[in-house]
């Protein structure tokens, strides 16, 4: 039975994704179905304290959640939408490294290149890229990290770091200055 309101704000990964009873490694659960829906209700680093349809709770690694499109902006709101990172530079990052590569493969099979040198040539080369239709995911070397772009927004999808117990520390809140002092 669906809990009254449960409105999904996350989809589990395709491949499913273990839970966990407190955002404790040592406290596991039930691990959760792929494409579960979920909603997200509290983040602590980067565990995320999720809520399925029949009510029942669970802590995940927040980072892997995928999230479920939310309706587009409405021109009557008054406020353009916001945007996020541009994919081209990653792109770029990412044809020249995959050109690269292309280039070392080719000397390898012409006979210029042999086993060792190839392999000092590519070390350390990693690309990843998934095209469909409008749609890419595309691999950050440098900070480890899926993203997902649409065309013209780029946003975390998956990473490779653990899950952290606290969250990294933010900007200070803003204080109100009083013309007569704090």
């Amino acid at each position: 039975m669906a809990t009254p309101g449960f409105r999904p704000t996350h989809v589990v990964p395709g491949s499913g994704m273990p839970a966990w009873e407190a955002p404790d490694p040592a406290r596991p659960t039930v691990p959760l179905d792929a494409f579960l829906p979920v909603q997200l209700v509290e983040r602590s680093g980067d565990w995320g304290h999720i809520l399925c349809a029949n009510g029942w709770s669970a802590w995940v690694d927040g980072r892997f959640l995928v999230a479920v499109p939310q309706d587009p902006p409405t021109a009557d709101d008054g406020a353009p939408p916001a945007r996020t990172a541009d994919p081209r530079p990653l792109l770029a990052r990412t044809e020249r490294a995959l050109s690269g590569y292309r280039s070392a493969v080719e000397d390898l099979a012409a006979g210029g290149l042999d086993g060792e040198s190839f392999h000092g040539r590519t070390r350390g080369v990693r690309v990843g890229v998934v095209v469909d239709g409008e749609s890419v995911w595309l691999y950050d070397t440098e900070h480890g990290r899926w993203l997902y772009a649409d065309g013209t927004r780029l946003s975390t999808y998956a990473t490779d770091d653990a899950p952290r117990a606290e969250a990294e520390p933010g900007p200070a809140p803003t204080q109100v200055v009083r013309p007569d002092g704090p």
